[in-house]
């Protein structure tokens, strides 16, 4: 009955408490107790994420093949953090990588089957595989830098350091920088709203000139926004030059890549280091499962290597330990959920899902652009529609008002450049035309 429930809950911060007790029952209840709560305390608090109705944000996935393999993986309820605290659990990993890598057509020396170094791993989060990739690229230039200036001390050294990435790159990479602890700027893009080379270029001589030292880029292909790909190939060609870490956060739109008609806004991608994406948003996979790959895991190897003895074990270096490859120690059987929803859709499938929801956001557009009252506002490529009312900010913040106020869709907004638009990104797989 999800179609029938207000999308948003009408309810005020604290309401919950006063429905439950004050303090945890001293004899169990049963479960019908338990049970019949969900609909009073939870379900008049939820926002429906899955609601067709919901147009907020980007989607966050859902299936029943996801479901279910989440449900296997707290029965069997193991903590993979190195090969023999579960083998199955970080064998299927790497396994499921490169099905997943194969799917979007990355180059050869991201998949562990290549051979070489490279391989994947499942992050949380977006947010969390920039900051690993950051952290890699700084355990690296702190490397090089010391071989050329033994004398700087670490200090010395991160006070130098600088990243780049498009003003419109989402919030974690900046994130990113803080929790790194180093300086991150937010490039003005292009008038098409797209960081390029040329830009990327001229802010890192200005760096170097200021004795800066660039070392980290990230690329973001898909923003938060507007849904904008940055010149990946531009970009990549600088990078490379100058040997310096790119890194591309595609969390959204890196799903709509297992359609070979969209990968050509993946162009530049062998020029890259790491290269991440959310199965979670927008491939049917349950949260959490974001994808990462790297070409060198050594640099984030190193910079996280702990070694107690209980960790150790005899197998060391024939498998990947994958706690070395995230921030956390703990990690959940995350692969049985990709392993899950690849095989029972296929391929097929997923691509006729992507390609749905983008036929949808076209069909929206067409509404808008029927009606002279309203315009897009960014090229409408994935499915993400950024619309508004001709005219002020204001009327369109009212609008927005009115809508979320009905409780019937919701949807968020967002600015560029002081111009205040409407975003109704299409998320449900269970919206229709109708």
């Amino acid at each position: 009955n999800i179609r029938d429930r207000q999308v948003v809950p009408s309810v005020k911060p604290g309401y919950l408490r006063p429905l439950v007790p004050d303090q945890a029952p001293e004899q169990a209840e049963p479960w019908t107790a338990v049970m019949a709560d969900i609909e009073r305390v939870v379900m008049s608090g939820v926002t429906h994420w899955q609601s067709p109705k919901f147009h907020a944000y980007f989607p966050t996935a859902s299936s029943y093949p996801g479901i279910v393999a989440d449900m296997l993986c707290g029965a069997i309820a193991c903590i993979g953090f190195t090969w023999i605290a579960s083998p199955a659990c970080t064998e299927l990993e790497v396994v499921m990588l490169d099905w997943l890598g194969q799917m979007l057509a990355l180059p050869e020396e991201f998949l562990a089957k290549s051979g070489g170094e490279g391989g994947g791993v499942i992050q949380g989060t977006a947010s969390e595989a920039t900051l690993v990739a950051l952290l890699g690229a700084k355990a690296r230039i702190t490397q090089r830098v010391k071989e050329q200036h033994p004398e700087w001390t670490d200090y010395e050294i991160l006070s130098k350091l600088v990243g780049y990435a498009n003003k419109q790159a989402h919030s974690s990479v900046e994130r990113a920088g803080l929790l790194g602890g180093v300086k991150l700027r937010a490039l003005q893009p292009g008038k098409d709203r797209r960081l390029n080379g040329d830009i990327l270029r001229e802010a890192m001589d200005e760096d170097i000139r200021n004795g800066l030292i660039p070392f980290y880029v990230v690329a973001t292909l898909g923003t938060t926004s507007s849904c904008v790909f940055d010149d990946l190939d531009s970009i990549g060609d600088i990078c490379k030059s100058r040997d310096i870490w790119l890194h591309v956060d595609a969390a959204y739109a890196g799903s709509a890549f297992i359609c070979p008609e969209y990968r050509y806004l993946m162009k530049g991608i062998e020029k890259t280091d790491s290269f991440n994406f959310n199965p979670h948003k927008w491939l049917l996979v349950n949260f959490d499962c974001s994808a990462m790959w790297l070409k060198q895991p050594r640099w984030i190897v190193d910079a996280f290597n702990v070694d107690p003895l209980y960790l150790k074990h005899d197998q060391q270096g024939s498998a990947p330990d994958y706690r070395h490859w995230q921030i956390p120690l703990g990690r959940r059987f995350r692969a049985l959920k990709l392993w899950f929803v690849l095989r029972l859709y296929g391929v097929e499938n997923l691509q006729k899902h992507i390609r749905k929801q983008i036929a949808l956001a076209h069909l929206f557009e067409k509404l808008c652009s029927s009606d002279e009252r309203f315009e897009i506002f960014e090229e409408v490529t994935m499915g993400l529609v950024c619309f508004r009312l001709k005219g002020n900010n204001e009327i369109n913040e009212e609008l927005l008002r009115r809508i979320n106020g009905r409780g019937k869709i919701h949807l968020v907004p967002s600015k560029i450049d002081d111009v205040y638009f409407l975003r109704l990104a299409i998320c449900s797989r269970m919206s229709e035309e109708s």
